[in-house]
């Protein structure tokens, strides 16, 4: 009787360890953004090859943040799909960053003076990729006539933004015998085309 006991004690602690095991040694992946760099490390508890998988993640969120439609959703899709490429069943996908977990920072450079006092050609500014945005933000955006640019918001109208610069300065140059009037932008984009409010500057 005291054997039988023993024994069944034996598995009660077996099949304690084993539950203990299963549930620590779930696959997970840590993805780390600072709005220039990326770092990934997996935990992959089977036999995968991280280094093709954690390169493969590395390549896609740097795209990512490229891309003005994908969101943090979007992104923890995309990385359980690349995961699941590898033979990681449902892991669990954590996404921090310098600005908090699950959001998306992204570095920019300012090219010309029209935000001008606000912002300086050449000045480094930290936007969080979003499309949660309102009238006085400023706004990083891609637009069909000007490409990238990094404007405020004047108005929004449904799924349209209106976009202005807040340098108002206007001048006037002669150039070959003709006159040329240099200002800001105006213009308007959809919300799709904007990748992120400027947070730091």
């Amino acid at each position: 009787m005291a054997k039988k006991t023993i024994l069944a004690f034996i598995i009660i602690i077996f099949i304690g360890f084993s539950a203990l095991f299963m549930i620590n040694s779930h696959d997970t992946v840590d993805v780390y953004l600072d709005g220039e760099n990326v770092s990934v490390e997996t935990k992959d508890f089977g036999n995968g090859n991280l280094d093709l998988l954690n390169q493969e993640i590395c390549d896609y969120v740097v795209n990512v943040m490229d891309d003005t439609t994908t969101n943090i959703t979007g992104v923890h899709n995309g990385i359980e799909n690349i995961c699941l490429k590898y033979g990681l069943d449902d892991p669990t996908v954590n996404i921090d960053s310098s600005i908090g977990p699950d959001q998306i920072p992204v570095i920019v450079y300012v090219d010309g003076t029209s935000m001008v006092p606000t912002l300086q050609d050449g000045q480094t500014v930290l936007f969080n990729k979003t499309h949660d945005i309102h009238v006085g933000d400023i706004v990083v955006a891609e637009s069909d006539e000007y490409g990238g640019i990094i404007k405020r918001v004047d108005e929004i109208d449904g799924n349209r933004v209106h976009l202005i610069s807040d340098n108002k300065e206007v001048t006037y140059e002669y150039i070959d015998g003709y006159l040329y009037e240099t200002k800001g932008i105006t213009t308007w984009v959809d919300i799709s085309d904007i990748n992120g409010v400027v947070i730091d500057y």
